[in-house]
């Protein structure tokens, strides 16, 4: 199972950044998920808000983030990406820019945060860029109708936060009925609240193809050889 690191670019700062990247890489993480940071980041915690808020304060020039991400790229050719951003970001950049830059860089994997510009994921789908979906826990319908029809990984909610389905109560249960009754053919990855090594065996057992950990690590960025270690015992469960 794939453990994939969340990355905040530009906090504190871009050269920060790829030392923080390398240190994800040469601890074993497979998957570097790294973020474009939004002027507006709606939908996420308040902690990815303000370190989104701190990396804009000191760089507000797309080109550069692109340009720290080719070069962090360049020294690891072999190591796979998932870039998040939101579709303003996106509109901000240029769309036809940003699809340029991912697919000189061989970044196909895509979260798209947002659904008031739709054109936004339906061009980069149709530019064979591939756009996840987001599946909370309690399995909503219209998610799940989402999910049926994207051509990327499907973002599953790992932990339930009070919800559930009335049926698949549990993390297994759930990717069960994707994949045998939705029949969903999209690599599952899940995240959120994902903490622990504890958790990534929780994930692996119940039959997910990746993990996603984010604040863990994010919060031990200035302390590299803690991060490390976290790392390593995290992919040891994966």
């Amino acid at each position: 199972m794939k453990l994939i690191c969340y990355l905040s670019l530009g906090s504190p700062n871009l050269e920060q950044s790829k030392i923080n990247a390398q240190n994800y890489i040469d601890a074993g993480c497979d998957v570097v998920e790294v973020d474009f940071p939004a002027k507006n980041p709606y939908l996420d915690s308040p902690y990815i808000q303000e370190r989104m808020g701190q990396a804009l304060a000191g760089c507000n020039d797309y080109e550069k983030y692109m340009q720290t991400i080719e070069e962090i790229k360049a020294i690891n050719p072999t190591s796979a990406f998932i870039i998040l951003t939101y579709e303003t970001t996106i509109k901000d950049i240029g769309l036809q820019k940003f699809i340029n830059f991912c697919h000189k860089n061989n970044l196909k994997d895509i979260i798209c945060v947002g659904n008031e510009f739709p054109a936004v994921r339906q061009t980069l789908i149709a530019n064979n860029l591939l756009v996840s979906s987001y599946v909370q826990y309690q399995l909503l319908d219209e998610e799940i109708e989402v999910a049926k029809k994207t051509n990327g990984f499907i973002y599953l909610q790992a932990k339930s936060s009070g919800q559930y389905h009335e049926i698949h109560k549990d993390l297994k249960s759930i990717i069960n009925y994707l994949r045998t009754e939705v029949k969903l053919p999209n690599p599952i990855y899940c995240g959120v609240g994902i903490s622990s090594p504890e958790d990534i065996a929780m994930v692996k057992e119940a039959g997910a193809d990746g993990a996603f950990v984010g604040s863990t690590v994010l919060k031990l960025q200035d302390k590299p050889k803690e991060l490390k270690q976290k790392i390593i015992d995290l992919k040891a469960k994966a």
